[in-house]
């Protein structure tokens, strides 16, 4: 529902987005240029903002490698009162077996310890459960991607190998996952403080174990200003996928 790629070059946002200025920028990181880029902005003008006006936010964060047994950070140091309203995750996996038992945990206004709002693990909080999996017809196990309003596994990459000019560039790339859950009709509210945490934990024949993969996340919430600066996000080379 906010967010539409369709069918995989249109990129699309409904997000309220509620401003007093605005300013936006396209910035290409390419070592090519971009010989045409198309766009349309809408807006609405009201003479001035509730008072109470909620600021849209959103976070991208990466771990190149998680730490072993120690959950990923979706988002900190968010203070103020507010709305956690979604999550984008992009796993490329660098272990084996399935990835998907760690829980997603909301650590809100004061939790230590223990979070308020924990999920039962990745596969169950991106709605799909069962790691997403069903069989073929040869008995083989295989995940299935799927889309919804509010979650989904849009995108999953077999482990390919990139067939370039050079020998030198001719090499596999490993499995990556695209996933989504908006928090619209179940928004996690926040008075004072929030944190979201992704936990590394996978599981194989001998049961679950801790995980490293290269994570990368988007958190989405509102918040009424001021907030955190953001840190650095990294140049492009840190950004891109393996």
């Amino acid at each position: 529902i906010p967010i539409m790629v369709v069918p995989n070059r249109g990129f699309n946002c409904y997000f309220a987005m509620p401003f007093e200025h605005a300013r936006i920028v396209l910035r290409n990181d390419h070592n090519e240029d971009v010989p045409a880029f198309f766009y349309q902005i809408d807006y609405t003008e009201y003479d001035a903002l509730p008072a109470d006006a909620m600021r849209f936010h959103a976070q991208w964060r990466r771990e190149r490698v998680t730490e072993i047994a120690r959950d990923y950070t979706i988002l900190d140091n968010v203070h103020g009162h507010g709305a956690y309203i979604g999550t984008y995750l992009a796993l490329t996996a660098l272990e084996s077996r399935w990835w998907g038992e760690g829980e997603v945990k909301m650590y809100i206004d004061g939790d230590e310890q223990y979070p308020t709002w924990c999920s039962t693990g990745a596969e169950d909080y991106f709605g799909g459960a069962w790691s997403f999996a069903d069989f073929d017809e040869h008995g083989r196990m295989r995940e299935n991607t799927f889309t919804g309003p509010y979650l989904g596994f849009p995108f999953y990459s077999q482990r390919l190998a990139a067939h370039r000019e050079s020998d030198y560039w001719d090499v596999a790339t490993p499995v990556m996952r695209g996933l989504y859950r908006w928090h619209i009709p179940d928004p996690i509210y926040f008075d004072s403080d929030l944190r979201v945490t992704w936990q590394q934990i996978g599981t194989e024949e001998a049961g679950n174990f801790e995980r490293q993969d290269d994570v990368a996340s988007v958190a989405y919430w509102y918040q009424l200003e001021p907030h955190t600066p953001f840190g650095p996000i990294g140049d492009r080379h840190f950004r891109q996928p393996r």
